[in-house]
């Protein structure tokens, strides 16, 4: 049901996916309440999850870094428009990127999950990074589908279903702001403090202006 929270098992571990409710608020609210939640995939080799401590909103329309700048509507950016708690995926440099969309119905947010820290299938995802250090699986958005084995087949998925999902997470002390990460070409959205990150986390990404 909609309004209770699925619970899933794996590998002794509980998850409980947040429900569709949970994503219907303004857009930097909902960023700094995925900080401390868990990003869960149920992969054909086993479950994989980490702790999201990193993500980055964007405020659509109003937001000169947004990929839906001026209500700009494209094949790409058209799951967007659809309201809150989709799965928006693009591609950079050959690296998928995930994305919760934010904002109702119309109104073209997303929030992109920069970074996690490993909580489930370290083995898989050492394997999925091809043998790089455990710091390095996760610290950036790229990374973090890599280490996931996420792809763009989850375009227009939703965040509450398996087996891509977005599970409750854990209380974090001390969430801090700051500009996002390589808009430099976005005029005075270069400064918007959008990025939400947990405080002294060795797996948030580095700050590049």
């Amino acid at each position: 049901m909609e309004n209770t929270f699925d619970i899933y098992r794996s590998e002794n571990v509980k998850f409980e996916a947040l429900s569709r409710e949970f994503y219907q608020k303004p857009t930097l609210e909902l960023s700094s309440n995925l900080i401390g939640t868990y990003l869960v995939h149920e992969h054909s080799s086993g479950t994989l999850a980490v702790k999201i401590v990193e993500v980055e909103a964007y405020l659509g329309a109003v937001d000169r870094a947004a990929h839906s700048f001026g209500n700009r509507r494209t094949k790409r950016t058209e799951v967007m428009f659809g309201g809150a708690g989709s799965v928006y995926m693009y591609q950079m440099h050959r690296q998928v990127l995930m994305n919760v969309v934010s904002g109702p119905e119309g109104t073209p947010e997303a929030i992109l999950i920069r970074a996690g820290e490993p909580i489930l299938g370290e083995s898989l995802m050492q394997e999925f990074r091809d043998g790089r250090k455990k710091l390095e699986w996760t610290n950036g958005p790229g990374k973090l589908s890599k280490a996931l084995d996420v792809s763009m087949e989850y375009y227009g998925h939703k965040w509450w279903e398996q087996p891509l999902y977005i599970a409750k997470g854990e209380s974090v002390q001390s969430i801090e702001t700051g500009p996002r990460v390589g808009i430099g070409n976005s005029l005075e959205a270069v400064h918007y403090p959008y990025r939400f990150f947990e405080k002294d986390n060795p797996y948030v990404s580095k700050f590049r202006p």
